[in-house]
Order: C-alpha cells, then structure tokens, then sequence
C-alpha cells in the first residue's frame, strides 16, 4: 500500500468514525458565523448542532455539557423570536450592553451553578472533569442569553470560554470540536468586532 493510499484509508476511517461528531461541527461553525453576522437563522441551524451534540457528549461523559445542549435549544426558540420581534413596537432587536443589574446577577448565577452542578457530578456520576464542565456549562448558558438579549458582551465572554474549551476537547480527544471551537474563538472576535460596530451605528442614528 502506498503512502497516499494509506492517508486516504486512514482518513476515511476517521470521518467514517466521527462522522456525528463531524456534522454537528459543520453546523456549529455555520451558526456561529451567522450569529456574528447577526443573521436570524442561527437559531435554526444551531437547534441541529445542539442535538447533534446530546449523543457526542453523552459518549464523552461530558455530562454537564450535554443537559447544556438542551438548554442551548431553548434559548434557540427564544431568541429566534427576540431577535426577530424584541425591539421597540415588536421589531427587530439592536444590540445593546448588558445593563448592570443583568451583569451582576449573570455573574453571582454562573458561579453558583458551576459550583452546585460540580459538585453533583464529582459524587453522582463517572464525569471526566465535573468542576471544568460544570464551570464552562454555566458560563456558557450565561453567554447564551446574552446573546439572545443581543448584550454585545456575551462576545468577550465567549473568546474565554472558547480558549477553555479547546484545551479540554483536546485533553479529551474531541478532535473536530477542538477544531471548531478554534473556529468559534476566531468568529467571537469577529462577532465582537461586528456587533461593536452595530451598536454604535445605532447610538449614532438614535442621537442623529
């Protein structure tokens, strides 16, 4: 066998192997992108990237990171409305800054969950890594109502935890979420940039 017959073998074994996990990668990457772009259908292609995501990590024993995928749907359905109809007289919503109270009370919240759900799952089940998954999930759930508030924030929340959860696929072998997650930092910097700009332009017109 030759050494390219040998790459090609190999590498259809892998897709063959990961072809789930692979596919909820596509779909990740898309909504994410649109989600930068502020393009309301994010919401249904990231309904089948979360699903997708329930079985990988159930077989990786993520399993604070998998119940997160169903609250991912929700949010979803919730922000596919919001965007479409929650601003001024039922129109679209502009992004804004997450207002002070919010951020408070999303902080206190995250940190509490990562603890309570971290330390349920260090003595109830097998989890790999219980306070690392427990911590990212609720951080990550805090990241995703920003979102669907359209809090520009939930951008600079989302560049940390991206970096996180490179480190842990890799240290748990997720190869292509690894791979999409260093996509996702790389669109959160850009979602920033973007919404940044969105928001001012807004204040601008607003002010005009």
């Amino acid at each position: 066998m030759s050494l390219l017959e040998a790459v090609v073998l190999r590498t259809l074994e892998f897709l063959l192997a990961n072809w789930l996990e692979i596919t909820a990668t596509l779909f990740g990457v898309v909504c994410v992108y649109l989600s930068a772009r502020q393009n309301v259908w994010t919401c249904p292609t990231g309904l089948v990237n979360v699903l997708l995501y329930v079985v990988v990590f159930w077989q990786a024993r993520l399993y604070a990171y998998m119940g997160l995928q169903v609250l991912y749907a929700g949010a979803a359905i919730y922000g596919w409305w919001n965007w479409l109809h929650g601003g001024q007289s039922g129109g679209e919503l502009p992004v804004t800054r997450t207002p002070a109270h919010w951020l408070l009370a999303l902080v206190a919240g995250g940190a509490a969950l990562s603890w309570a759900l971290g330390t349920w799952l260090r003595t109830h089940t097998d989890a790999a890594l219980p306070y690392l998954d427990s911590s990212l999930s609720a951080f990550s759930v805090v990241a995703q109502w920003q979102m669907t508030r359209k809090w520009v924030e939930n951008w600079m929340l989302w560049i940390l935890l991206d970096a996180i959860y490179i480190g842990m696929f890799i240290n748990k072998e997720l190869y292509p979420t690894a791979a999409q997650y260093t996509v996702f930092l790389g669109l959160a910097v850009m979602g920033l940039r973007d919404w940044t700009r969105s928001m001012r332009a807004s204040a601008m017109a607003a002010a005009a």
